[in-house]
């Protein structure tokens, strides 16, 4: 095309058409969640009668739980049965309990074994200075329900559920 002829008016009208493409294709995008299978409460006004305008739904409050520490368990049973623990009570390696270096007496906590993802909640019950590198001693029937008798120890998660009391 030399400089003197005019641009036809097609080809301008096809570049205006592409550059406007490129313009709205680059414009930010705002991604939608569908609430999919939640049933959504009808907003009813005083007398009874539901309301068009849609009600924020507040999720339901979830007590506190936070990840405490990872490292070895081991357990202890038969040896242990029908002893005194350190909390007072007798130790009975049927029960979901355990023993903790630092936490009261009375925590609730979540152990997950990080091998099968296999859980127990255990009671803290007793205290004791624990072999160099675990973090908790099990009884027998919560390593039972780890999977972990066997080897004696399994590497695990500990997650406070609830704190006792110190003085419990």
């Amino acid at each position: 095309m030399s400089p003197e002829k005019p641009v036809p008016l097609w080809l301008l009208a096809g570049i205006s058409c592409v550059a406007m493409t490129g313009m709205l294709c680059t414009l930010p995008t705002r991604t939608v969640q569908a609430d999919a299978g939640v049933p959504r409460p009808a907003a009813t006004s005083p007398n009874g009668i539901a309301s068009a305008t849609p009600q924020m739904v507040r999720p339901t409050a979830q007590k506190p739980r936070f990840k405490l520490l990872k490292g070895i368990a081991s357990w202890y049973g038969d040896e242990f049965d029908g002893r005194k623990t350190a909390s007072g009570e007798m130790f009975s390696m049927d029960e979901m309990t355990a023993c903790h270096p630092s936490l009261p007496f009375g925590t609730e906590v979540r152990v997950v074994n990080l091998r099968n993802h296999k859980s127990v909640t255990v009671r803290i019950t007793d205290r004791a200075e624990l072999v160099k590198g675990r973090v908790i001693d099990l009884s027998y029937a919560a390593a039972e329900k780890l999977n972990m008798t066997k080897s004696g120890l399994a590497r695990v998660s500990i997650e406070v559920l609830s704190v006792g009391h110190p003085g419990a």
